[in-house]
């Protein structure tokens, strides 16, 4: 490998003063798109493999949720106008029948995926489906072969280890998830926004209230002061903050009853709209003092498309460099080139910040090597990215 280097980094994420954490729970618009695009994607590969035994070329990483039209009400209401759902890319149609194939095999999977994450959305009466998926260049056709070559100039990043605010901030939404039995008014679309600030933190959440759950006012605040208690002593226990503050739909206004009240447990049913990759990273959050990737890795190729396996990779490698005695914290680069291997990136590079007292050319002697170690392995990521194993969202 040509270009490979490893450098120090002045401080980790966790030295800084302020760090601002980002996610988008399941239900929030941007998430579904990405969460949907990745089904087909899927979906589509599961089909290859079928006709052909091998992934052919394609792209789905292009789908926009435009928002319906709903009339929430205490005890229930009603969607006027559906969502519409736009589905694009590209796909070797031929293989499996055609672009009339390719579109009734997107439309079913989303409509199953919906089904399954979405409790109170009907994918037949609440969302409209539209399909722009057409056959794929020619010229990209070559691109996989036993050996893949990437079929786009890209970067991928990856960071490790997670801070104490992101750990934080997934561990809210797994919490909010397991909430539902008990709190069914928790709509799938949750956002949460961390700030920290030395060590304090205050945690913004925005849920979609299920409308059907809420009879009147009263019961709605009170569960919402339920919920934010519940939050901030899930978060007191982990120790890792010396204050936190939550604050739950700060929009609510009860002199003039307003609130963020839904049908459907997702604000896409009236007034957002949603887009592949402009939610979570590969990692799952969105974290503004990091290095990240605009890539939308969510409906990209398994096989040969670095702007999802590179992140993938990215991310995977600076958890092994992060696991090496010496580093407090690292951030991988990898750069593809157009028609290179996979394997054999333009340039891959790790920056690490050092644990005072562990001798520095050591330490990123090891990290290089690791980072080697992983470029060259990245077959294993095409295999989990390929089999379904990996998240990208």
């Amino acid at each position: 490998m040509e270009r490979l280097t490893t450098e120090r980094h002045a401080q980790s994420i966790e030295a800084q003063p302020i760090e601002i954490v980002e996610r988008k729970g399941l239900g929030h618009p941007d998430t579904m798109c990405d969460a949907i695009a990745e089904e087909i994607g899927r979906a589509l590969v599961a089909a290859y493999l079928a006709r052909t035994g091998r992934v052919l070329p394609m792209n789905v990483d292009k789908a926009l949720l435009a928002g319906g039209a709903s009339t929430p009400r205490f005890g229930g209401g009603t969607v006027e106008v559906p969502m519409r759902l736009v589905l694009g890319g590209r796909a070797h149609a031929e293989a499996i029948g055609g672009e009339d194939a390719v579109a009734h095999l997107a439309v079913e999977t989303a409509r199953t995926w919906i089904r399954q994450n979405l409790r109170f959305v009907d994918p037949e009466r609440h969302v409209v489906f539209q399909t722009e998926i057409h056959e794929t260049s020619a010229e990209l056709q070559g691109v996989i072969g036993e050996v893949a070559r990437a079929n786009d100039t890209s970067v991928g990043v990856g960071y490790a280890p997670l801070s104490r605010v992101e750990q934080t901030v997934l561990e809210v939404d797994a919490f909010l998830a397991e909430c539902r039995p008990s709190f069914p008014e928790i709509g799938e679309d949750v956002k949460l926004m961390a700030v920290r600030r030395g060590d304090e933190l205050d945690l913004t959440l925005a849920i979609a209230f299920v409308d059907r759950f809420v009879p009147d006012a009263t019961r709605y605040f009170s569960r919402k002061e339920e919920l934010c208690t519940l939050v901030a002593e899930r978060v007191r226990r982990t120790g890792r903050f010396r204050s936190i503050r939550v604050g739950l739909d700060l929009l609510d206004d009860p002199a003039h009853s307003a609130m963020y009240l839904t049908v459907t447990g997702t604000s896409a049913e009236a007034g957002d709209d949603g887009e592949v990759g402009r939610g979570n990273r590969v990692n799952g959050v969105i974290s503004f003092g990091r290095p990240m990737s605009l890539e939308a890795a969510a409906g990209k190729n398994p096989a040969a498309h670095v702007g999802k396996i590179y992140n993938v990779l990215a991310h995977r490698a600076a958890a092994r460099i992060a696991e090496l005695p010496g580093v407090a914290d690292v951030h991988v680069a990898l750069v593809s080139q157009i028609g290179r291997p996979i394997d054999d990136p333009l340039l891959a590079r790790a920056e690490v910040a050092l644990v005072p007292g562990h001798p520095e050319r050591d330490v990123l002697a090891a990290a290089d090597a690791m980072l080697e170690r992983e470029v060259l392995g990245v077959a294993s990521v095409v295999d989990d990215l390929v089999n379904g194993r990996v998240r990208v969202f």
